[in-house]
């Protein structure tokens, strides 16, 4: 099954980086892949919150996300729309929703953020998601031309109690969108990755931002690929650009056949003993 993974530098104006997600599906539906991954944030990547909050409205009411899902369809296409900040009015907060759409341009899957990136780095930046965003109530997982896809996004990467989940519901396949901050990236990126792959027998198909975005924040890249043995099949590291892997679905039952790890599961339910 070939797919397409959207390595993205988004900016400011969800237009604009509507417009380049339009394209890039146009393109990956010729060159032949049946699904295309988006990263975190794609539809605008803004750390000016009161110039993101002109521009960040509900689902219901979002033009960008109907024109995609427009193309999705005339495509045949399933997107993955990595994540997009919708406005819940009941709150006045966000959610960090990522959303997958099906070839007849409907919306199959809404999952919204669990694990919000509150955090102080060593460089001085520093992010508080918990300030404007909502966490999402529970994993989600949904039926696609790849199989049971399990989804999730960026920070999420750190919690391995919601793969674990994941994994215990037979999952084919993790999408993890991303916008992995530069050091964190070159530290943990590509080893949480593989782990995830390798624990839940599963693809990881992770689309991420890269570059100097609009904002003056800089994201790490390398969009990965890769398959239940922890093999990568893609990595497509700094530039802005589509990739694409060619997913062999018999790999998953193949790598499951050698190492039974979700039959030899057993489930800890007994708090630790402390000696």
């Amino acid at each position: 099954m070939r797919i397409a993974v959207h390595q993205m530098c988004s900016g400011t104006a969800p237009l604009y980086n509507v417009e380049k997600m339009a394209a890039a599906i146009y393109q990956s539906s010729e060159s032949g892949a049946k699904m295309y991954f988006a990263p975190e944030m794609s539809f605008m990547l803004d750390k000016d919150r009161n110039r993101a909050a002109e521009s960040i409205v509900s689902e219901s009411g979002n033009e960008g996300l109907k024109y995609l899902a427009d193309i999705a369809g005339k495509c045949r296409m399933w997107v993955h729309i990595g994540s997009m900040p919708i406005l819940d009015q009941a709150s006045g907060k966000y959610a960090n929703r990522s959303i997958v759409i099906d070839a007849d341009g409907q919306i199959r899957a809404r999952y919204d953020k669990m694990h919000l990136f509150d955090v102080d780095l060593s460089t001085g930046e520093s992010w508080r998601e918990s300030s404007t965003y909502l966490p999402g109530p529970r994993p989600v997982a949904v039926q696609c031309p790849l199989g049971l896809m399990g989804l999730s996004i960026c920070y999420d990467l750190r919690f391995p109690d919601l793969y674990s989940a994941y994994a215990k519901s037979g999952v084919d396949v993790l999408a993890v969108p991303a916008a992995f901050t530069v050091p964190t990236g070159q530290a943990h990126w590509h080893a949480l990755l593989r782990a995830r792959a390798i624990e839940a027998q599963a693809f990881v198909i992770a689309a991420a931002q890269s570059g100097t975005h609009e904002d003056g924040r800089q994201t790490f890249g390398h969009s990965l690929v890769i398959d239940p043995w922890g093999e990568i099949l893609l990595d497509m590291n700094e530039m802005e650009s589509i990739g694409y892997a060619n997913l062999d679905l018999d790999r998953i039952a193949e790598v499951r056949s050698q190492i039974p790890a979700q039959h030899n599961r057993r489930e800890i339910t007994m708090p630790v003993e402390i000696c």
